[in-house]
């Protein structure tokens, strides 16, 4: 048996709101978020019952403790983690807004410590056959730095020599690459993955405007030995199989409390049903059910609780409020 069902790799950063929607040069006090793709699938993960482990690299300081700490109290095993001294952790500021004003965020993440990861500095041990089914990264790691790319890539190699799966989630981010960089920096990354999540947006920017369907056909193409997953925001998602099937999932409405984390949201409950099941229709089922509660939750956490999202999952043809 594995010690985890999943391991999730990446940065995880404070993130720092004015309340309400104060514009940040009114605001006189900030609420204190912690905010990281990988860590937030892991968060979800967690809170549906399977063992997870997140590894990063952060400073070996209160801002660093508080970071591990957070995502330890909703039953992350952080033992991993990679600690530094003297250096310093990403930050970032959300401005939240409404039409027509749109909201805004500000990264504070250069040379942050994950930055500064090296292969050498993956955990020895770790990736053994015993010690997890899958292996979930994000292109956000490959655009932070060359060094933290190569530790990616090294990641995912011993992964792979280890037999297990790999999950990568594009999650285009326009502050730190261009459209065609994200393309040519994925591409490894994508080529080795058993599952890509992809959502058209980052699709669009990153190979071209297309249909859904142009997209998803394109991808898998591309990556024909992959299970490509599509997500199509308030259309909901498709998913490509390596032998051709295409399965389409409405979407499920939710009134928007915090978008943010919405797609890791996804992730991680479409990587909970396909691990348990192998159903590639019921994992997308607990992937819209994921994201439509976390978009009802402030921060960038997916703090759901597993039955209710098994409840939103039953009815998910039906609609209707959980209560």
């Amino acid at each position: 048996m594995n010690r985890y069902h999943v391991l999730t790799f990446g940065e995880s950063m404070l993130r720092l709101t004015p309340p309400g929607f104060l514009r940040i040069e009114q605001t006189q006090s900030f609420d204190i978020w912690v905010g990281g793709a990988e860590s937030n699938t892991a968060v979800g993960l967690a809170r549906l019952g399977m063992n997870v482990a997140w590894l990063s690299r952060l400073p070996r300081s209160p801002l660093g403790r508080y970071i591990s700490n957070r995502i330890a109290q909703y039953g992350v095993d952080v033992s991993h983690v990679v600690w530094a001294d003297d250096e310093r952790l990403g930050i970032y500021f959300h401005e939240k807004a409404q039409a027509p004003r749109a909201s805004e965020i500000i990264y504070d993440r250069r040379d942050s410590a994950i930055s500064r990861m090296q292969p050498h500095d993956l955990p020895a041990g770790l990736f053994q056959a015993e010690m997890a089914q899958l292996l979930h990264i994000t292109g956000i790691t490959l655009a932070i730095s060359e060094m933290a790319r190569d530790t990616v890539h090294e990641a995912q190699r011993r992964a792979k020599n280890a037999g297990w799966r790999l999950s990568f989630d594009t999650n285009y981010r326009s502050k730190l690459w261009s459209g065609a960089a994200a393309a040519a920096g994925c591409d490894h990354a994508m080529s080795l993955a058993d599952v890509i999540f992809c959502p058209l947006g980052d699709y669009q920017v990153m190979y071209g405007e297309s249909s859904a369907d142009d997209a998803l056909a394109a991808l898998a193409a591309r990556y024909p030995e992959a299970l490509i997953i599509m997500t199509l925001g308030k259309d909901g998602a498709l998913a490509r199989s390596p032998a051709g099937e295409t399965i389409r999932q409405p979407a499920i409405l939710a009134g928007e409390v915090g978008r943010i984390g919405g797609g890791d949201a996804f992730a991680a409950g479409f990587l909970y049903a396909w691990l348990r099941h192998d159903d590639v229709a019921e994992a997308l089922k607990w992937g819209v059910a994921m994201s439509a509660l976390k978009y009802t939750i402030p921060g960038d956490l997916p703090l759901v609780d597993r039955d209710a999202v098994a409840a939103l999952v039953a009815g998910a043809g039906g609609g209707g409020l959980i209560r």
